[in-house]
């Protein structure tokens, strides 16, 4: 490549490699975001100090004024952030340095950047599960009060996106709520298991400073100290976990749009969205694109690539701390934020849609979808056994479908041509409404099934 070119492409780097290396090893791009659990550290960390006679009373109180004023200032966006500083944490300290002398340089007796940034995202992890799990309890919500809307409102049950049996629009949006309910506890489990502070194993084997590490885990809502100081600033497991939470709960909002985006077609017509979460054709003026959903859809990719970031990294660290792992927050950075607005959306989206009854209804009626009624029916009254149940309702299947017409549809001669046992009873089985009005076992689509679970998950969500 010619000098030209470096100039071109490279001239950033013109410096030669101290330019490189400030760049490469710069962090504050992007840690920046963790500057208020930063903080929080360090004043715990101070107010421990102090407690335990390893710096005087003076400089905690000048410590805590001086970080309390450069948190003002960055929430005013009046602090200066350096690339030369590296990260977060050299920032501030800088900045606590600057502002109150000599007091500021004792705030990292006892502690290493290395038990910091593994406190921090800590921290951080912990903020982002409990807003996410905030914003998932609102979309089981909404979900919920549509259901309990449409707990009698039929339509087809697909197996294969083929019609299956008929189930209930309500039925059907309660799935997601039993989905989401799983990532909800996932999220909790993961914050128990997270919920440990790392504070205080210094660089990787502890500190000589009679420094309380109870003390600092109670001050910020931890549970305790984590136990092995090698594997407090060693492990991410947490953070990985959190992505594979974030991961499985894109999955189930992906599902969803993709049902919404199936749905909302004209050739299905079975929901409606409004302009708010739809979009038009640039050139096709009759056409209203599912938008939101396609998004929520398509950005489930970014946290799956978090996930598999994270792992990558992590995979082939011997303890403990490596450069390696500064790679570790921008995957989580940028799921936690991607899922805050997937879940808006998604909520947003389940408020708007508006179902088409009739439509469902027709469809829940396609494709022989009582056929499974007609043969519970041989079982329950003719005694027969189940396979030769479902024969005999092939069968029957095979002559609608060569008519043209459906299984309510058949006399009574052209069933009992097929299985003489059959009665005039069996068209009491054959209707949409029969059908899931039957399906009463715990768990089934019945619509006053689905009112009762409706009204369990609206008492569950408001406590």
């Amino acid at each position: 490549m010619s000098n030209s070119s470096n100039v071109q492409w490279g001239g950033r780097f013109a410096q030669g490699p101290s330019a490189i290396m400030q760049a490469i090893n710069a962090s504050v791009g992007f840690d920046r975001k963790m500057w208020r659990q930063d903080i929080r550290g360090s004043l715990a960390h101070a107010a421990m100090l102090a407690h335990v006679g390893i710096i005087a009373a003076a400089d905690e109180m000048a410590i805590r004024q001086g970080l309390e004023k450069i948190a003002s200032q960055i929430e005013a966006g009046e602090f200066e952030w350096s690339e030369a500083l590296e990260d977060v944490h050299m920032n501030i300290e800088a900045r606590l340095t600057e502002a109150i002398g000599e007091a500021g340089k004792r705030l990292h007796t006892g502690r290493s950047r290395n038990d910091q940034v593994a406190l921090d995202v800590r921290l951080w992890v912990r903020d982002s599960i409990d807003g996410l799990s905030e914003q998932l309890r609102d979309v089981m919500r909404a979900l919920v009060a549509r259901a309990a809307e449409h707990a009698g409102t039929v339509m087809p049950g697909f197996t294969h996106l083929q019609p299956a049996q008929p189930t209930t629009f309500g039925h059907h949006l309660l799935a997601y709520v039993e989905m989401l309910s799983r990532d909800l506890s996932r999220l909790a489990d993961c914050r128990a298991r997270l919920n440990e502070s790392p504070l205080g194993a210094a660089a990787l084997c502890g500190t000589g400073f009679p420094i309380d590490r109870h003390m600092t885990a109670a001050a910020l809502g931890f549970a305790g100290p984590t136990r092995n100081s090698l594997d407090s600033v060693a492990s991410r497991d947490f953070a990985a976990e959190f992505l594979f939470c974030a991961a499985m709960l894109s999955t189930h909002l992906s599902r969803f749009a993709e049902e919404v985006v199936i749905w909302t077609n004209p050739y299905f017509g079975f929901i409606k969205l409004s302009d708010a979460f739809t979009t038009g054709s640039s050139i096709m003026p009759q056409k209203r694109n599912p938008d939101a959903a396609e998004l929520i859809r398509g950005k489930t990719g970014r946290v799956f690539g978090a996930l598999t970031g994270m792992l990558t990294v992590m995979k082939g660290l011997a303890l403990t701390y490596f450069k390696d792992m500064q790679e570790d927050k921008e995957g989580i950075f940028d799921a936690a934020e991607t899922l805050t607005l997937t879940l808006a959306a998604t909520a947003g989206m389940v408020r708007d849609l508006q179902p088409n009854v009739a439509r469902l209804a027709e469809a829940a009626g396609a494709g022989f979808s009582t056929a499974t009624d007609l043969a519970d029916w041989l079982v329950r009254e003719l005694k027969l056994p189940f396979r030769d149940a479902h024969h005999i309702t092939g069968k029957l299947v095979a002559r609608a479908e060569a008519l043209g017409t459906d299984l309510a549809s058949l006399s009574l001669a052209e069933m009992q041509a097929v299985e003489p046992g059959i009665t005039q009873a069996v068209f009491g089985v054959l209707t949409v409404t029969a059908s899931v009005s039957s399906r009463t076992s715990f768990g089934g689509t019945a619509p006053a099934n689905v009112a009762r679970m409706a009204a369990e998950w609206q008492e569950r969500l408001a406590r």
